[in-house]
C-alpha cells in the first residue's frame, strides 16, 4: 500500500527500505538496522518509525498522525512473514521489542520495551513451543516490570521488592535460581501491582500493548534525564526519537543462550582486541543495567569457541565498513547468534587518538578521515586532564579495587544522591550501588563516579566515557548504606562528605585528597597532532602573559601569543603599589615618576615573553581595565595600603570613591586611559620596544604586535597609534635598530565593526575580543548574567551561554562585517579572535568560515583549537568538492 507520507522503514532477509545515510529520520539505531541487514549481518527482522512521526505525535497531544496506525500494522506483518511467527497467535507466536534511537546516540536516556506480545494465552503457546516453562514466565514477569514502569509509571523498585521478596521466600540468592513455579507466582504478583499502581487490568492485546508502548518511547525525548542529557552533551536540532520495532531473539532460554555487549577495540585504552562482557540466560537490560555481573568477553570463547568465532567474524566485518570502533550489542538463542544494535562507540580521548592513529596505520581510512571523524575537540580536552602521581597511589590507604570503567583522576567529597552532586559547589564523587538514567545530571556535575555493581558496559561506565568522566564500577570490596549515607570496606567507613580519589585508569579507590600531576602524552597523540597541524588553515595562538604560559601555549602547538594582558603583570607583588601610586598622583609629573618605576618590571616581563615565543608573533594588550581594580575596596585594606604608601587613609578612601563608576565596563577603561593619560601608553610601549630590541642585539627574532583596546572610532586609534609610533621610533633612532612591529585594535565595541573600514585604514590587524562584543551587542553583564542566564538556556530562549559558544547570528554578524569591511580597505589586514571563544570547536568553526587567519585560547586549550581548525578545513573542502561534483552530476 502506498501512504502520502512514509512514517514506517523496513528491515529484514528480504524487504530494507533504508540506510545508515538515514540517521536524521531513523535515528541511529533504526538506520544501523537497516544498514546491517543490507550487507548480510544476522539481524532480527523490523521496521523504524520515523522521527517525524515523533514530532507529529508529540505535536498533536499524542494523537498519531494520518495513517500511522495502518503502516505499523503492515510493519507487523512484515516480521511475521520473515520471522513465520504472528503476534498473539496461541501456537506460535511473535514477540517483540520496542526501542528508542535517536539521531545521536544517548545511552540508556530513552525507554525500552521487551518481550511485547506476551499474554496469558501467549505464555502457554511458549511453554508448549520450547517446552520451557521456567524462559516463559521469566519473560513474561519481565514484560509486566518493563511495561508497568516505562508505559504507565509504576516504580521499578515495587517490582524490584517483590522478586527480593520471593527470593528470600524460596531461600535463593540469585535470580536465575528461581524456579518456574516461582516464576509463575512472581507474574502474579507482578499483575497485582500492576493492579494496585494503575486501577487497570494488565492489557493483554498485543497491538494495544504496540500503542502504548511506542508512545511511551516518543514521550520519553521529553523526559527529564533525556533533555537535561541533551543539553549537557550540547546536543541541538533534532526533532524526536525514531522507534525500532523488532522480533525478540532470547538470551534467557537456558544455557546455551545468552546476551552481551562488545566494542571492536578497548573503548578506554583503544588496544586493538575485542572489549566487553556477557551473561549466560539472560535478557539485555541485565547487562547494561548492572543487575548481575557479567563475564569478560574473552571467556565466551572457553564456553562457546563457534560462538565466539563467529561474533569476531561480524564486530571485525562491522568495523570495517563503518570504518570505525564499534559498540556492539548481541543475543544468543539456543545456540544462534544476532547481532541486535552496532553504532560507533563512545570512548576516551586515549582510546580516541590511538584507534584513529591504528586505523590509519592498518589502512582502513585515510588521515583526513582519522581527524574529520574518529576524534573529537571533546577527546583531546580530556587528555590535557591532569593524573595522579604515581606514587600516589602506591602511598594510599586502598578503600577497594573496581573495574577502570573510565580512566583519568578524580578527587572530591562523596555524595550519594545526584540532586547534591548537582547542588554542590564543592568538588564531589559521586557514589551509588549503580546508576540510572536519571543520574545523568549528578554525573555531570560530578568529579567521578564509583559504583559497587555492574561492569565495564554498564550505564555508568558508558555514559561517563562519553563524558571524559572518571569512573570506577563494580567495586565489591565496598558495601553502600543510603540510609546512613556512608559505604565500608570493612575496615574504614567512609561518610558523605569526606574526601576520596578515584583511579580511572587502576580502578583505585583512595581515601583523602591525593595530589594530582600535568599529563604526559603518548606517540600516537604526537603523530596525530602532528596530522591535525598539516591540514589546518586557520592557525591556533595562546593566550599568555607569563613566560610559563607562553612555553606552555608553544609546547602545545600555538603559533604565537594572540593576547598578552599587561594588567596583569602589575599585580605581581612588589609592583601593585607603584602602580597604585600612578592612579592617586596629582599631577603628570607623579605620574610618570610611579610609571618610571613600573618600566623595568614590564620590559623584563615583556623580555621573557619574547624569548619563549622567538620567531613568533606576539600581541600585547595595552592596558585595559578601569582604575579602581588596582585599588582596595573594604575598609581595614584601605588603611593597611594608605599606610603602605604613605598616604592618608582618607585620601584614599576618597580616591577610591572618586573613581567607582555605575558601570565600570563601559566607564573609564581601554584605549580611553591611554588618551586621558598618554604617560601610560608611552611607558607600556617603551617597555615593548626596548624588550624587543634589546632580544634583536642578541640575533633573536622577534615580532611584536601592539594592540590598543577598547577602540570605538578612527580618532581613538589614530590617538593611540601616534604615541605608539612615536615612541617606538625615538627608541629605535637611539638603539641604531630595525624593528618590524605592528600596531592594531581590539574590535570589541559594535560601532568599531560598523567603521571597520575606516579603522583599517590605518591598522595593521584587528582581534575580535568576543567577551565584551558579546556584552555590548546582547547588552549584558558579564557579572550579572549569571542571574538569569541559566533560566534563558533551560527555558530554550538560548541555545548556548553565548559567553562561551559565539552567538552566529548576532555578535557573529560584527566579526563578518569587521573582517569584511576592514578588507576592502586593508587587503593585507590580519584577523583573528581572542578570548574565551578563541578555544570553542563552534566559534573556531564560524571563525575559519568568515575568514580569519588565527584563534587565541588559552594555552591548555591550543590542541583543542587545532583540531578544531582542522575540521573547519576539512568540512569546507567536502562541501566544495561537492558543490563542484554537483554540475558532473546533472550533466550524467
Amino acid at each position: 500500500m502506498v501512504f502520502p507520507i512514509k512514517y514506517v522503514y523496513r528491515f529484514g532477509n528480504v524487504n530494507t527500505d533504508g540506510d545508515r545515510s538515514m540517521k536524521h529520520l531513523l535515528g541511529g539505531k533504526g538506520a544501523n538496522l537497516a544498514e546491517m541487514s543490507s550487507i548480510g549481518i544476522p539481524v532480527p527482522s523490523g521496521f523504524t518509525i520515523s522521527t517525524e512521526a515523533c514530532k507529529s505525535t508529540i505535536d498533536n497531544q499524542m494523537a498519531w498522525p494520518e495513517s500511522l496506525f495502518e503502516q505499523v500494522l503492515d510493519g507487523v506483518r512484515h516480521i511475521e512473514a520473515e520471522m513465520g511467527q504472528r503476534l498473539g497467535d496461541d501456537k506460535d507466536p511473535l514477540l517483540i521489542s520496542v526501542r528508542s534511537g535517536a539521531a545521536v546516540s544517548m545511552p540508556g536516556m530513552m525507554d525500552t520495551i521487551l518481550n511485547l506480545g506476551i499474554n496469558d494465552k501467549v505464555v502457554e503457546a511458549i511453554i508448549k513451543k520450547t517446552n520451557n516453562e521456567r524462559f516463559a514466565y521469566d519473560s513474561y514477569r519481565r514484560f509486566i516490570d518493563m511495561f508497568g514502569n516505562v508505559v504507565m509509571g509504576v516504580g521499578h523498585d515495587l517490582f524490584e521488592e517483590a522478586i527480593e521478596k520471593l527470593k528470600k521466600e524460596v531461600n535463593v540468592k540469585q535470580d536465575v535460581e528461581l524456579t518456574a513455579k516461582d516464576l509463575r507466582e512472581l507474574t502474579d504478583r507482578y499483575k497485582a501491582i500492576y493492579r494496585k499502581e494503575t486501577g487497570h487490568m494488565f492489557p493483554d492485546d498485543p497491538l494495544e500493548q504496540l500503542r502504548f508502548a511506542v508512545n511511551a518511547v516518543f514521550n520519553s525525548w521529553n523526559s527529564t534525564r533525556a533533555i537535561k542529557y541533551r543539553q549537557i552533551s550540547n546536543i541541538h536540532g533534532l526533532i524526536g526519537t525514531a522507534v525500532s520495532v523488532q522480533a525478540m531473539v532470547f538470551g534467557n532460554m537456558g544455557e546455551t543462550s545468552g546476551t552481551g555487549v562488545c566494542f571492536t577495540r578497548n573503548p578506554s585504552t583503544g588496544e586493538p582486541k575485542l572489549y566487553g562482557e556477557f551473561l549466560i540466560n539472560a535478557q539485555g537490560e541485565d547487562v547494561v543495567a548492572g543487575i548481575r555481573t557479567p563475564s569478560p568477553i574473552a571467556e565466551l570463547e572457553k564456553k562457546n569457541p563457534e560462538i565466539y568465532r563467529e561474533l569476531l567474524n561480524y564486530t571485525s566485518k562491522l568495523e570495517a565498513h563503518y570504518k570505525n570502533m564499534q559498540d556492539i550489542e548481541f543475543t544468543i538463542e539456543d545456540g544462534k547468534l544476532y547481532i541486535l544494535q552496532t553504532r560507533n562507540g563512545k570512548r576516551t580521548g586515549t582510546a580516541a587518538v590511538k584507534i584513529a592513529v591504528d586505523l590509519v596505520n592498518e589502512g582502513v581510512l585515510s588521515q583526513k578521515e582519522a581527524i574529520r571523524d574518529l576524534v573529537d575537540p571533546q577527546h583531546i580536552e580530556q587528555l590535557l586532564h591532569p593524573q595522579f602521581k604515581e606514587e600516589e597511589s602506591k602511598q594510599c590507604t586502598l578503600l577497594g579495587k573496581g573495574l577502570p570503567a573510565s580512566p583519568g583522576a578524580a578527587v572530591g567529597k562523596v555524595v550519594f544522591d545526584s540532586k547534591k552532586a548537582e547542588e554542590s559547589e564543592e568538588p564531589v564523587i559521586l557514589v551509588r550501588i549503580e546508576t540510572s538514567p536519571e543520574d545523568v545530571g549528578g554525573m555531570s556535575s560530578a568529579e567521578g563516579i564509583l559504583t559497587s555493581r555492574g561492569g565495564m558496559t554498564s550505564h555508568a561506565a558508558v555514559v561517563a566515557r562519553g563524558w571524559g568522566k572518571p569512573c570506577v564500577a563494580g567495586c565489591g570490596d565496598i558495601v553502600i548504606n543510603y540510609k546512613n549515607r556512608s559505604f565500608t570496606n570493612g575496615d574504614v567507613t567512609v561518610k558523605e562528605g569526606d574526601w576520596i580519589s578515584l583511579n580511572g585508569n587502576t580502578g583505585q579507590v583512595m581515601l583523602g585528597q591525593k595530589e594530582l600531576t600535568e599529563p604526559v602524552f603518548g606517540k600516537e597523540y604526537h603523530t596525530f597532532m602532528s596530522w591535525v597541524e598539516v591540514v589546518e588553515e586557520m592557525k591556533v595562538r595562546g593566550n599568555a602573559e607569563t613566560p610559563e604560559d607562553a612555553a606552555a601555549a608553544r609546547s602545545y602547538g600555538a603559533v604565537g601569543i594572540g593576547l598578552a594582558r599587561t594588567e596583569h603583570m602589575f599585580f605581581k607583588p612588589g609592583r601593585v603599589n607603584f602602580m597604585r601610586k600612578m592612579i592617586i598622583a596629582n599631577s603628570k609629573k607623579e605620574r610618570v615618576e610611579a610609571l618610571g618605576n613600573l618600566l623595568p618590571f614590564q620590559k623584563q616581563d615583556f623580555i621573557e615573553i619574547f624569548q619563549e615565543m622567538e620567531g613568533l608573533p606576539v600581541t600585547i594588550r595595552l592596558l585595559d581595565p578601569p582604575l579602581h581594580e588596582f585599588l582596595p575596596q573594604e575598609k581595614e585594606e584601605i588603611i593597611k595600603v594608605a599606610e603602605e604608601l604613605g598616604v592618608s587613609s582618607e585620601m584614599l578612601a576618597n580616591k577610591v570613591n572618586q573613581l567607582k563608576e555605575f558601570n565600570p565596563m563601559l566607564g573609564h577603561r581601554g584605549c580611553r586611559l591611554g588618551i586621558t593619560y598618554p604617560e601610560i601608553t608611552e611607558m607600556q610601549t617603551r617597555a615593548i620596544i626596548e624588550a624587543a630590541i634589546e632580544l634583536v642585539k642578541q640575533g633573536k627574532v622577534v615580532l611584536p604586535e601592539i594592540m590598543i583596546p577598547l577602540v570605538g572610532s578612527i580618532e581613538e586609534f589614530r590617538n593611540q597609534r601616534e604615541i605608539v609610533d612615536r615612541i617606538a621610533q625615538e627608541i629605535l633612532s637611539e638603539a641604531g635598530e630595525n624593528l618590524d612591529y605592528m600596531v592594531g585594535t581590539m574590535i570589541e565595541i559594535p560601532r568599531a565593526a560598523i567603521l571597520a573600514d575606516q579603522i583599517a585604514e590605518e591598522a595593521d590587524f584587528f582581534s575580535f575580543g568576543t567577551n565584551d562584543l558579546t556584552q555590548l551587542t546582547y547588552g549584558f553583564s558579564r557579572d550579572d548574567a549569571v542571574k538569569f542566564l541559566p533560566a534563558y538556556i533551560e527555558s530554550g530562549m538560548l541555545k548556548h551561554d553565548p559567553f562561551q559558544v559565539l552567538d552566529k547570528e548576532g555578535v557573529g554578524q560584527f566579526v563578518q562585517a569587521g573582517t569584511r569591511l576592514g578588507r576592502m580597505t586593508n587587503p593585507d589586514l590580519k584577523v583573528g579572535i581572542c578570548g574565551e571563544h578563541g578555544g570553542d570547536p563552534s566559534s573556531i568553526d564560524f571563525a575559519y568560515e568568515t575568514g580569519l587567519d588565527y584563534v587565541s585560547c588559552s594555552p591548555f586549550r591550543v590542541p583543542v583549537a587545532h583540531l578544531a581548525s582542522a575540521q573547519a578545513t576539512l568540512r569546507k573542502q567536502e562541501d566544495t568538492a561537492q558543490v563542484q561534483e554537483a554540475p558532473k552530476a546533472l550533466e550524467a
